[in-house]
Formats: structure tokens, sequence, C-alpha cells
């Protein structure tokens, strides 16, 4: 073979050996992204979740599990009454989970076009009396809370817990006059641990993370005003990978693991 022919060939041979080491993507900028094999993407940073009062003690377990999974994250709660969170959403507080207490209060956000997708209910929760340690007014139901001297603590009715108190009274046929209507279910629960009233309507799962401080009651109408509590990607999530894989983790059998020992229930 000429010198010519042979450097011609040298060449073809040459360049087809590049294009075959691009196509393995060992130079390909374009090629595998951090994240893991496949492309995904890396759930790293800071991410804010918007929680209803009552998810305090589980989410607050479920945030340090989910830093755990994921190293690189932290997770910033709000913890309030459902009804303040959600005007503060559609008021454009920046946040990238949100985490409500009734259906209801999260269509406020979901109708005003700030959810991405449609919420997940994940958990239920119902209501008991709250009462100090003991029980020392002999609470067994509802109609104990209407005696005149009975000091008694409600959420106010925008509140899912307050809702929930008054589809249970009605159901009841129990009228009563609290002596305080409070903006999130933490704070009636606190009246009742301070020894200012005598009893309150509040969650199960409350009663149980305050176990040490106050008892509950149970009643049979609480039955027919259990709340579900649904959970969405915010619209304009700052963080959206972070916060689906959060999402996800409330969903999964380790985040409901968590939920269910505070005492909420499997929808």
């Amino acid at each position: 073979m000429s010198a010519p022919r042979f450097r011609a060939a040298l060449a073809v041979v040459v360049a087809l050996a590049v294009t075959g080491l691009a196509g393995c993507g060992g130079d390909d900028p374009a090629g595998p992204q951090p994240g893991g094999s496949g492309g995904a993407t890396t759930v790293s940073g800071n991410l804010t979740v918007l929680a209803a009062a009552s998810l305090t003690e589980s989410f607050t377990r479920i945030g340090r599990d989910f830093e755990a999974a994921h190293p690189g994250t932290t997770v910033t709660f709000s913890f309030a009454g459902s009804s303040a969170l959600a005007t503060q959403i559609n008021q454009g507080a920046p946040a990238d989970v949100f985490a409500s207490a009734a259906p209801a209060t999260m269509r406020t956000v979901t109708d005003a076009g700030n959810g991405a997708g449609s919420p997940t209910t994940f958990v239920r929760n119902q209501l008991v009396i709250a009462v100090p340690k003991g029980n020392p007014h002999g609470v067994t139901g509802l109609t104990d809370l209407t005696k005149p001297d009975a000091k008694v603590a409600l959420c106010a009715e925008q509140v899912p817990c307050g809702a929930a108190a008054t589809k249970a009274l009605d159901a009841a046929g129990v009228t009563l006059t609290p002596v305080t209507l409070e903006q999130d279910v933490k704070a009636a629960l606190a009246k009742v641990k301070l020894g200012e009233v005598d009893a309150a309507l509040v969650y199960r799962t409350d009663v149980r993370a305050a176990a040490a401080d106050v008892d509950g009651v149970e009643f049979p109408e609480s039955s027919g005003a259990v709340n579900d509590y649904p959970i969405v990607v915010l619209k304009n999530a700052p963080n959206k990978p972070a916060a689906r894989a959060f999402v996800d983790h409330v969903l999964s059998d380790t985040g409901r693991a968590v939920l269910t020992e505070a005492g909420f229930q499997v929808p």
C-alpha cells in the first residue's frame, strides 16, 4: 500500500475509534448527570414544609429520617393552623410542601392554582376530649362539657379541628359555650395542660403526644367527624425535587409507620 493510502486508512481508523469512545460517554457532556445512575436528580438543599399543627411531633421525626436518607438536605417546618398556612401560601409565602388537616383547607390552595398536581390523602385523625391527668372532673362524654361550671376550649371553626368539633357536637345534639376559641389544636391542648380549662376537643394524636400531662376521653360522635389529611407539592416550590421526595417519604411504609405509631389512621 502506498504511503498516501496508508495515511488515509489510518485516519479513518482513528476517527472511528474516537467516535466509539464518545458514544460510550467517556467525555460526553450530555452523559450521566450527578444524582446516581440513569440521570436521576439529586435530592439536596433546603426544603420548607408547611404542616398542620397536629403533625408537629410526627413530621419532626419524619424530617430527621428524611435528612438522614438524603444527606445534604435540610428540612424546615412551619406548624400552625391549616387555614392560616393556606392563607400564607396564597399570599406568596415561599414553601415547597403543604400538609393540611382537612381537604377543605387544601382546596383553598389548589383552587387558587398553587398546588403542583393533585393532593394525596396520607392519614386520618379523630377527635377526643382532652382532660387534665387523672380526669379530675369525671368527664365521660360531650354532655359533661355543658355543665354550668365546665370550662372548655375549642378550636375556632375555620380551623379543621374546630370544624370537626362543630360537626361532632351537632351529631350529639350538644350545645356548649367555650371559654376560648384557639387558632390551632396545640393551643387548645395547651389550655388543658396549663389548667386554664377543664377540657378541650382535640385530636387523638395530640393527646397521645402529651400523655404525661393529659388524658383522652373517647366519645362515639367523633366517628362521624374524622378528618382526612392531604399533602401536596406546591406549584412555586423552590426545591421541587426534594419536595417530591419528601411527599414520597411521607407516603412510604417508613413514613406511615411513624404516623400510625403517633395514633393517625391509614386512609
